[in-house]
């Protein structure tokens, strides 16, 4: 008997030994332009049901920020867990192994640690560049994610179906999901995650969605979900009180530029509005399929899940459209981890979080040496305690011109760092030859949280901005020696 109960002890011991060394998987699911203010996780104003059940599942970050609003930068920076002042890439035609060859990006560290790595969408950047992606990342070749989204038109099989919208950006035909991209991303990573259930080894699977980003063509069920009449209107659209014009951009995106920029009707705003609610939830759709299977294949147990978006968007507010500025539409993003098991699981946290966290926080909850040589720090201490804080501000940046590669001089005329703090919004505009502070915004946001005025230049807030100028100048040494704040 006593040899028996020996027997089953040891065995007892080794499972448990075994089920401890087991490495998590990683399901990394990005999405395109996603905004985090049209009540994403449980709202009325968008539908997503398949992120709300996610938000359920994990712990949801809503005051994350992206490193710059805009989709090559943000996903550099995102994948590095590097600064972008450090990547020296702030544009979308330099390849972030132009300025860092030696970079060890997040799924190459898992890579490198005995993970299957695989890339299905939109992950890195997805056009312009010589190097498509980043391919040194991945086990296997990277599917569906270099291509432009004007490519992403409707196919099917026989007649196309007429299109019953009016704005050129906007498509609405009633087609399959796997008509456009996202449909055929879901349906690859749902085989995908079939074939990995085989495999002897952890996995890190990007899927990449490339919604809600323009055209606004969810296919025609996505847009029936929402009465044209009740979608909202910007309830911000003018111009914020006292704000530099260098802040401004020209919003060629959806308005096009120079000589051939138009102006929006009500109609034809309401009606992006309505094709931007519709994108969101055809990828919400998708996600669902990703999410079904990943339970069918019996591995949510053994999963983490991340869901972010590289940055925000905006529809009309400020008089903007698309992203590209330093607001808070711009730089705040959806953020979701969940694990299973988590502490914080169904919680929600306002901790102040930047995407380039995401690289050390997996690194750390999935037990991988700590990556070398990222500015990031690990969010784990906000997974265990959701009143838990690692940064005291987050940084976002901007160039002027906007989209400055298309200058000649294929450099910035000026840069823009912005702080969020839990209170406030600062930004600095700097000569990029000199470091000369040209122009300064301040927002408070527990009394203007839609970023109406400028309180910059009134005298009550000077402490206030110079207390964040001096942790503006803190949180990034790598600007010019030399460079001070010019508060008026």
């Amino acid at each position: 008997m006593k040899i028996l109960l020996r027997t089953f002890c040891f065995l007892a011991l080794s499972t448990l030994s075994v089920r401890a060394a087991e490495k998590l998987n990683v399901l990394f699911i990005a999405s395109d332009d996603l905004r985090n203010d049209l009540g994403c996780y449980g709202d009325k104003v968008v539908k997503t049901p398949n992120l709300d059940r996610l938000a359920k599942r994990g712990l949801v970050f809503d005051r994350a920020y992206c490193q710059q609003a805009l989709c090559n930068p943000s996903r550099a920076s995102l994948m590095t867990g590097r600064r972008l002042d450090a990547l020296r890439l702030w544009d979308l035609p330099m390849h972030f192994r132009d300025t860092t060859p030696d970079a060890v990006t997040l799924p190459q560290h898992f890579k490198n640690n005995g993970y299957f790595t695989q890339n299905i969408g939109k992950v890195f950047h997805n056009w312009i560049h010589e190097v498509q992606g980043d391919p040194i990342s991945w086990s296997v070749p990277a599917v569906m994610h270099f291509a432009s989204h004007a490519m992403d038109k409707a196919e099917v099989t026989g007649e196309l179906p007429p299109n019953s919208a009016k704005d050129p950006k906007c498509e609405c035909r009633d087609v399959p999901d796997e008509a456009y991209f996202d449909g055929r991303v879901a349906s690859l990573a749902v085989k995908a995650l079939g074939d990995l259930k085989t495999k002897d080894q952890p996995f890190f699977l990007a899927v990449g969605f490339w919604k809600p980003h323009s055209p606004f063509n969810a296919p025609k069920r996505y847009w029936d979900l929402y009465n044209r009449d009740e979608v909202p209107m910007p309830k911000n659209p003018d111009w914020p009180q006292d704000a530099p014009r260098v802040a401004w951009h020209d919003s060629r995106e959806i308005l096009g530029g120079g000589s051939k920029a138009r102006t929006l009707s009500p109609e034809a705003v309401r009606e992006i509005r309505h094709g931007y609610l519709a994108n969101i939830s055809y990828m919400d759709a998708q996600i669902g399929r990703v999410l079904d299977e990943l339970d069918r294949q019996q591995l949510t147990d053994k999963t983490i899940i991340v869901f972010w978006s590289d940055h925000g968007y905006h529809l009309g507010e400020q008089t903007l459209w698309a992203k590209t500025s330093n607001f808070e539409l711009d730089a705040r993003v959806p953020l979701i981890i969940a694990q299973p098991e988590g502490k914080t699981v169904g919680q929600r946290t306002l901790a102040l979080t930047e995407l380039m966290d995401l690289y050390p926080t997996l690194s750390e909850l999935c037990k991988l040496p700590a990556p070398p040589k990222v500015d990031g720090v690990s969010l784990t201490p906000i997974l265990a305690d959701v009143s838990a804080s690692v940064h005291p501000a987050v940084l976002t940046q901007h160039p002027r011109p906007a989209y400055y590669d298309r200058e000649p001089t294929k450099s910035p005329k000026q840069m823009g760092y912005s702080i969020r703090t839990a209170k406030y919004r600062y930004t600095e505009w700097r000569d990029w030859k000199t470091g000369e502070t040209t122009a300064t915004e301040l927002y408070d946001h527990e009394a203007d949280p839609d970023e109406t005025r400028n309180i910059s230049l009134d005298q009550d807030a000077m402490p206030v901005a110079k207390e964040h100028a001096k942790l503006l100048q803190e949180m990034n040494p790598l600007v010019k020696p030399g460079w001070t704040p010019a508060l008026p």
